[in-house]
């Protein structure tokens, strides 16, 4: 069954390709931008993809046994564009098209040198008959490195400056987990990337990986009282375990003075490094920074961005002074 909707998948990416993007390329004279296309074509679909599970399953989730009930939705579309925006292409293919380059850099002077990252089939040639294994163990590996770029962009003072956009909605939900300042993006997918590359992470892997990430993260932000229980909340993030991450006020201590539960996908990682906070209230969300709090911000995208710039200016003057 998987096979066969990924045959058929790639016959719709094909068709698209051939149909549309190809005469438009060409018709610009941008002829060698086509294999990339067809990559941003997959992104598209996948992205098309994640979109329609988002509604059909979270959405629901979210009418069904929200946390919080809210009478204007208002402050919730500028989460919707931004997911728009993110699932379907825009700005990965934005991001892409930056780091292409330096990735393609990084990977020539490896080669060069004769330092080829080696993959987990190198060292255990039995994976190559369990790609979901080796998926897996790829996947922890990745996961390991996100928990440590989450946990950065909250101690980073310039990081954070970005990141906290993230952090200024109040009325949380599934569209929340896309509401990115565009340089946080490009700094996350500049990660994420690099990170593929030096582990040896297999080009049919690398898309696999990024979906996986997105759909849990996706589903740990929605507005609705789900938990995995006391076992299951220390195997994979659940939307009240990420809750506490946004929480307005963050539980006490020194050790959460940056916050807790930065976590992507599992909780382990908090555990391992003294960041875990299990609590079975549902805390209120967002930043109490009066300036992120203004309702012209709330709802504006570019207002978000250019926010986001004025604060990493002001961060980053701080340091110098």
């Amino acid at each position: 069954m998987i096979q066969d909707f990924l045959d058929h998948f790639v016959v719709v990416q094909g068709w698209l390709l051939d149909a549309f993007v190809m005469p438009a390329l060409l018709a610009l004279g941008l002829g060698s931008l086509v294999e990339p296309a067809f990559d941003g074509i997959e992104f598209f679909l996948f992205g098309v993809l994640q979109l329609a599970i988002a509604y059909a399953i979270l959405r629901p989730l979210e009418s069904w046994r929200p946390v919080e009930h809210w009478p204007d939705r208002k402050a919730v579309r500028v989460d919707v564009l931004y997911t728009f925006l993110d699932r379907l292409g825009v700005i990965p293919l934005a991001v892409f098209a930056l780091l292409a380059p330096v990735v393609m850099s990084i990977d020539g002077w490896l080669r060069f040198h004769d330092i080829i990252p080696p993959q987990l089939e190198d060292a255990f040639p039995a994976l190559e008959t369990h790609p979901l294994v080796s998926f897996l163990i790829y996947l922890v590996v990745i996961d390991f490195f996100e928990y440590w770029r989450h946990r950065l962009s909250h101690t980073v003072r310039w990081w954070w400056a970005l990141h906290v956009i993230h952090h200024s909605q109040r009325q949380m939900s599934l569209w929340t987990d896309s509401r990115n300042h565009l340089l946080d993006d490009l700094i996350g997918g500049a990660w994420f990337a690099l990170v593929a590359l030096l582990i040896g992470v297999p080009p049919g892997h690398f898309v696999g990986l990024l979906l996986a990430v997105r759909i849990v993260e996706n589903l740990a932000h929605v507005n609705a009282r789900i938990s995995f229980g006391r076992i299951g909340e220390q195997l994979l993030v659940s939307p009240r375990y990420h809750r506490w991450h946004h929480a307005v006020d963050c539980p006490p201590g020194e050790r959460f003075r940056f916050g807790c539960n930065f976590a992507v996908l599992f909780p382990i990682w908090d555990r391992l490094f003294g960041t875990q906070h299990l609590a079975e209230a549902l805390p209120a969300t967002g930043v109490s920074a009066p300036e992120l709090a203004d309702p012209r911000q709330a709802d504006h995208f570019w207002r978000q961005q250019a926010d986001g710039i004025a604060g990493l200016v002001r961060a980053l003057r701080g340091r110098e002074g």
